[in-house]
């Protein structure tokens, strides 16, 4: 198996690779990417590729659809790096608040009589304490629960929203974070703001002059989520208003930095060695396991799907979600004499996949039957 480098990949999860697999940046022919940052919208895929594996959680530098169209599973690792951004969430909670930023640049401007001069001027710098505010956290999730919890051992009141928010996410969270009704209950009532939602066609400029203006004066936002979710011009527009008193972002753009009222940091999110090591770890355990054994766990464009092996041979069909598929493709093999000893099928979307155990090794023309029904988009052998 061949494994392609696109970004630097700690060695911690390179090293989980062992004898047969080749792993490198210069691999030609890779059944399998692992990537960063690298920009793969542009990129042709060959037909050996199976499987994508994104360390991190935000995968919009990668074609998801495309991906899905030609049978290639994307992986990200989510969790992996959360409490790297939890705690840089709480430090921005601080540095919305107490100007730190402004002082610590003018106190280094300082050339004569510096501890006069920072006596008499530091008031210029006062800020406010987080303590007994309300945080509104948008998105509960491995990242947002965290920051949620810390919050509230930091004595602020919480409220978050998310609608997609799941059973065992809801178990981490604190019994003191109120739970909203909707996004708007926390523009309304939130001192403080941060994002932790995908960048989606849904989510894009979801902070703009609209919900803006349900805020109260003076709300500080906080994003370390993706530079989309903020409209730039009209949250310019707000701190000149008034209406905000700080945004702290972890996307610098064009439109944000040298901003008055914005805190730009160089996406320092999961910049720690911990969360490059945990996310490199999880995306090279994922990928073995796909492409050993067809188990699909935290991807983005295909269901989660596993069972144990048994068998001699295993077929990973993955195909469009549509009725009669899986009939469809146990009777190529039933009809050819192909006992069928296991199998486990789920879908997501527009997509599914179905493992599927045989006693008996399938023919290539089993195989080929099979990639010919309409609605399959991949057959592997694992």
């Amino acid at each position: 198996m061949k494994i392609k480098l696109l970004n630097k990949i700690a060695a911690c999860g390179t090293d989980e690779f062992g004898a047969g697999y080749e792993v490198g940046e210069n691999v030609t022919g890779e059944n399998a990417v692992m990537v960063r940052s690298a920009a793969m919208h542009d990129m042709e895929f060959g037909a050996e590729l199976e499987a994508i594996a994104r360390a991190g959680a935000g995968v919009n530098n990668i074609p998801l659809d495309r991906c899905a169209e030609q049978g290639i599973v994307v992986f990200n690792t989510p969790g992996a790096n959360a409490n790297g951004v939890k705690e840089l969430a709480v430090a921005a909670l601080l540095l919305s608040s107490r100007n730190i930023v402004d002082g610590i640049n003018w106190a280094n401007s300082l050339t004569e009589d510096v501890a006069k001069s920072v006596e008499k001027g530091k008031s210029k710098f006062a800020g406010c304490e987080i303590k007994g505010k309300t945080l509104g956290v948008i998105g509960l999730g491995a990242i947002g629960g965290l920051v949620a919890n810390a919050a509230r051992e930091l004595g602020m009141k919480v409220v978050g929203c998310d609608p997609y928010m799941t059973v065992n996410a809801a178990w981490k969270l604190s019994r003191g974070v109120h739970s909203a009704t909707n996004y708007e209950e926390i523009y309304k009532t939130a001192d403080y703001i941060t994002l932790h939602v995908p960048a989606t066609p849904q989510t894009k400029n979801m902070i703009n002059a609209e919900t803006l203006a349900m805020m109260k004066d003076g709300v500080r936002i906080i994003n370390l989520s993706r530079a989309d979710l903020v409209n730039a011009e009209d949250m310019k527009a707000a701190i000149e208003s008034g209406k905000v008193a700080k945004y702290v972002t972890d996307f610098p753009t064009e439109e944000t930095v040298n901003c008055p009222g914005i805190i730009t940091i160089p996406h320092l999110g999961a910049s720690t060695e911990e969360s490059e090591d945990n996310c490199a770890v999880m995306a090279a355990h994922e990928l073995i396991d796909y492409l050993e054994n067809g188990n699909i766990t935290n991807s983005v464009n295909y269901p989660a799907v596993s069972m144990p092996r048994s068998g001699e041979c295993r077929l990973v069909v993955l195909h469009k979600n549509q009725p009669e598929m899986l009939t469809k493709i146990t009777s190529v093999l039933s009809s050819d004499g192909v006992n069928i000893e296991n199998m486990a099928s789920r879908s997501k979307g527009d997509y599914a996949c179905a493992l599927l155990d045989c006693a008996n090794k399938a023919t290539e023309a089993q195989l080929s039957d099979i990639a010919a029904i309409d609605g399959v988009v991949r057959v592997l052998v694992k």
